[in-house]
C-alpha cells in the first residue's frame, strides 16, 4: 500500500471516529446540558464538518495532481525514443518502456519475466554476461554494446547503460538504438577500403601503363636509331622496319583503349543502331584473325546458327565489332596451343556469342575482377601478358549499352579440371525494318574502282612530319601538289587554285583551324572534295567536321591504304587507268 492510500485510510477512520463522537455528544446534551450549551455544540459541529470537508476536497485534489504527475511519468516512461528495462541479478526483465518492446520485437505481456540474454546474439553474449556480473557486484555505473537478435533475420546494434536501484537492489538498464552509427561506421571503412584498393590499382595501373608504352617506344626509337648505321644489311632494315611497325601499332592499341575508356567514362560514346549481318561479322573476325592464329600453330573455327536471310538484326555493329575483336585478341593471347572457337546461338530473344579456347582458363576469383577497368589477372610487374587490362572494360561497357551481359566460363575439361575459357556476351535480337536490308559491313574494299586522271592537292598541314608523310602517300598519283601550313594559307591557295580537286584539311592548324577554313571555302567553292584529317577520336567530332563542310574525315595515324581508298571513292573510275596514272599499294598504319 503507498503513501497516497495510507493517508486516504487515515483520514476515513477519522472521519468514523468524528461521526461516532458526535453522536454520543448529542445523547449526553439532551440529558443534561442547557438549551444554549446545545446550540453552541451545534456550531461546533458545523465549523467540524466544514473542516472535513476542506480537507476531503484537499485531499481529492493532491489524489488528482498524483494521478496526473503518474500519468506523464507513465508516458514519458513509455514513449521516450531510448528502451528501458528493469532486470533481476539473473537477467529477468520486471518491466520495460514501449520503446525496449520494440527492440526487442515481442509484445511487453510476451517479455515480462522472460529473460533479456534470450535476446542478445551469441558473439556479444559474453559482453552481455560481464555487464551484469560487474553491475550488481561493483554497484556502479555499467556499459557495453550488443547486438539484439529478435528472431526476424534483423541485428540491431544497442548502445547499454546500467545503474543498480537504491530502493530494491533491481538493475535499471538504458538501450539505445546505434544501428544506424554503426552501418554509417561500415560504410566509412568500405569507403575507405575501396579508396585504398583504388589507389593500389591505380599505381598498380600506371606502372603497367608505363611498361606498356614505354616498351613500344623503346622498339621504335632503338631501332630507328640502329636504322641510321651505315653497314646494315637489306635483310636487316627490312627486320628493323618491321620491328618499328609492330611496336607502333602496339602503342597505338594502347592509345586507343585508353581513348575508348575515357569516352566511356565521361559518356561520349552514343549506340549507333543499323542492320547488321551478324554472319558476315563472324566471317570478317575469322578472315581478321585466320592468319596471326596460323602463325601461332592453332585452328581457329567459326560457327553460325542462322542462315543468311535471318541473320540481319538492328544493331550497333561497330561495337559488336569491338567485343569480338577483344575476345578474339584475348584468346589468341592466352592459349598456348590447341583451338578457338568463335560462334553464336540463339538463346529466346537474345543472340548468345561466344569464344571459346583451349587455354590454362580464369581462376574463379578473377572471374568479376578481370571486367573491370585497369584489372587483369595479374597485376603485378611480372605478368606474363602485356596489355593495359582495359580490353575487357571497354568490352562489358559495350554489351551493357546494346542491352545484353557478358560473363566467363571455365570449360569442363577430364577429371572435372578446367580446360580453358569460355566467354559469352548476349545481345537482343531486335529485327530489321520490312524491305531487303542492307549488308553495311566493315570488310575490305574489292572494288575495281581506279583513278583515270592525276589529282591536283591542297595538303593543308603544319606538323612538318605529317606533312611529310602526306606527300609520300599520294605523291605516285597527284599531279600537282600544294602546301598550307595555316587555315588562312589554305582558304587563299583555293581562290587562286580553283582547280584544286582535294583538300586534304588538318584540324589544328594555326591563325584559323581546319573547321572555320572549311566553312570559308564551302562560301566560294562547293565541289572541291575536303577531308579532314585529325588527331582527335571522340564522339561526335565526325560528325563536327562533316557539319562544317568537309566531305569525309580520317583519323591519324593515318593508315595509307585507307587514304587511298578515300581518294579512289571519290575520283576512282571502273574505267581503264590512264597509263601514267600510279595507285601506292599496300601501305601499313604509321
Amino acid at each position: 500500500m503507498d503513501n497516497q492510500e495510507k493517508t486516504v485510510s487515515k483520514l476515513f477512520k477519522l472521519r468514523q471516529e468524528a461521526e461516532l463522537l458526535l453522536n454520543n455528544k448529542e445523547k449526553n446534551m439532551e440529558k443534561s446540558f442547557p438549551e444554549s450549551d446545545n446550540l453552541q455544540l451545534i456550531h461546533e459541529l458545523e465549523v467540524h464538518q466544514i473542516e472535513l470537508e476542506m480537507q476531503n476536497e484537499e485531499l481529492k485534489l493532491a489524489k488528482e495532481k498524483a494521478e496526473l504527475a503518474e500519468k506523464k511519468y507513465t508516458e514519458l516512461y513509455d514513449f521516450a525514443p531510448s528502451g528501458y528495462l528493469t532486470l533481476t541479478r539473473e537477467g529477468e526483465i520486471l518491466d520495460l518502456n514501449k520503446s525496449a518492446e520494440r527492440l526487442l520485437g515481442k509484445k511487453r505481456l510476451h517479455l515480462i519475466k522472460g529473460s533479456f540474454g534470450f535476446f542478445v546474439s551469441s558473439d556479444t553474449r559474453a559482453d552481455y554476461n560481464r555487464f551484469l556480473r560487474d553491475i550488481f557486484k561493483d554497484k556502479l555505473k555499467e556499459t557495453c554494446e550488443l547486438k539484439l537478435e529478435n528472431g526476424n533475420d534483423t541485428v540491431k546494434h544497442i548502445h547499454v547503460s546500467g545503474i543498480i536501484s537504491n530502493i530494491d537492489e533491481k538493475c535499471l538498464v538504458t538501450l539505445i538504438d546505434i544501428t544506424k552509427r554503426i552501418q554509417a561506421e561500415n560504410e566509412l571503412l568500405k569507403a575507405k577500403e575501396k579508396a585504398e584498393e583504388n589507389e593500389r590499382l591505380e599505381s598498380a595501373f600506371l606502372a603497367n601503363m608505363s611498361h606498356e608504352i614505354r616498351t613500344p617506344m623503346n622498339g621504335i626509337l632503338g631501332f630507328t636509331e640502329l636504322l641510321k648505321t651505315l653497314n646494315l644489311s637489306s635483310e636487316e632494315q627490312q627486320d628493323y622496319i618491321g620491328i618499328i611497325e609492330k611496336s607502333g601499332v602496339r602503342m597505338l592499341n594502347i592509345i586507343n583503349d585508353i581513348i575508348s575508356i575515357s569516352k566511356i567514362e565521361s559518356h561520349q560514346i552514343e549506340v549507333s543502331v543499323s542492320d547488321t549481318n551478324v554472319n558476315e561479322q563472324v566471317k570478317y573476325i575469322y578472315s581478321f584473325f585466320k592468319q596471326e592464329v596460323a602463325q601461332k600453330k592453332l585452328h581457329l573455327s567459326i560457327k553460325n546458327e542462322l542462315p543468311t536471310i535471318e541473320a540481319f538484326i538492328r544493331t550497333d555493329r561497330e561495337k559488336l565489332f569491338a567485343v569480338l575483336t577483344n575476345l578474339v585478341k584475348n584468346a589468341i593471347k592466352f592459349t598456348l596451343t590447341g583451338t578457338i572457337e568463335l560462334g553464336y546461338t540463339v538463346q529466346g530473344n537474345f543472340l548468345e556469342f561466344y569464344v571459346k579456347d583451349s587455354g590454362s582458363g580464369i581462376p574463379d576469383e578473377q572471374k568479376e575482377i578481370i571486367f573491370e577497368r585497369f584489372r587483369q589477372g595479374s597485376e603485378s610487374l611480372k605478368r606474363k601478358y602485356e596489355g593495359a587490362g582495359l580490353g575487357l572494360s571497354i568490352s562489358k561497357a559495350y554489351v551493357e549499352m546494346l542491352g545484353g551481359k557478358i560473363w566467363v566460363e571455365n570449360n569442363a575439361g577430364k577429371n572435372g579440371n578446367a580446360s580453358g575459357s569460355r566467354f559469352i556476351f548476349t545481345i537482343p535480337i531486335q529485327p530489321v525494318k520490312e524491305g531487303n536490308p542492307e549488308v553495311q559491313i566493315s570488310l575490305p574494299d574489292k572494288s575495281s574502282k581506279i583513278l583515270t586522271r592525276k589529282l591536283n592537292i591542297l595538303i593543308a598541314e603544319d606538323d612538318e612530319f605529317s606533312k611529310m608523310l602526306f606527300i609520300k602517300l599520294v605523291e605516285g598519283f597527284t599531279g600537282n601538289i600544294i602546301i598550307a601550313i595555316t587555315g588562312v594559307e589554305a582558304i587563299r591557295a583555293c581562290r587562286e587554285n580553283p582547280d584544286i580537286d582535294l583538300v586534304l584539311m588538318d584540324i589544328n592548324m594555326p591563325e584559323m583551324d581546319g573547321y572555320e577554313a572549311t566553312r570559308k571555302i564551302r562560301e566560294f567553292n562547293k565541289d572541291v572534295v575536303i577531308i579532314a584529317q585529325t588527331g582527335h577520336a571522340l564522339t561526335g567530332d565526325r560528325e563536327k567536321s562533316i557539319a562544317a563542310g568537309c566531305n569525309d574525315s580520317i583519323t591519324k595515324p593515318i593508315s595509307g591504304n585507307e587514304l587511298i581508298k578515300l581518294i579512289t571513292d571519290y575520283f576512282g573510275s571502273n574505267n581503264q587507268c590512264v597509263n601514267d596514272v600510279t595507285i601506292p599499294q599496300n601501305y601499313t598504319t604509321v
